[in-house]
């Protein structure tokens, strides 16, 4: 099973959005996260990129 940490704008502990991330879903301008435990955290923005293989993803936030 692949999970992956989800980063807002680069890829550093202190931009973690989310970790063991299993489902990544976008949805218009939402990027909707789901964990192991089936926790969601919705975000405005877009998936910008996804290393499915080092685990890791990074969403940038529009700004509101």
């Amino acid at each position: 099973m692949c999970l992956s940490t989800v980063y807002k704008g680069d890829v550093a502990p202190e931009n973690v959005l989310m970790q063991n991330v299993m489902r990544i879903e976008c949805d218009g301008d939402m990027v909707i996260l789901t964990d192991l435990l089936d926790r969601q955290v919705a975000v405005q923005g877009a998936l910008v990129m996804a290393d499915l293989v080092g685990g890791k993803a990074v969403v940038r936030e529009s700004a509101e």
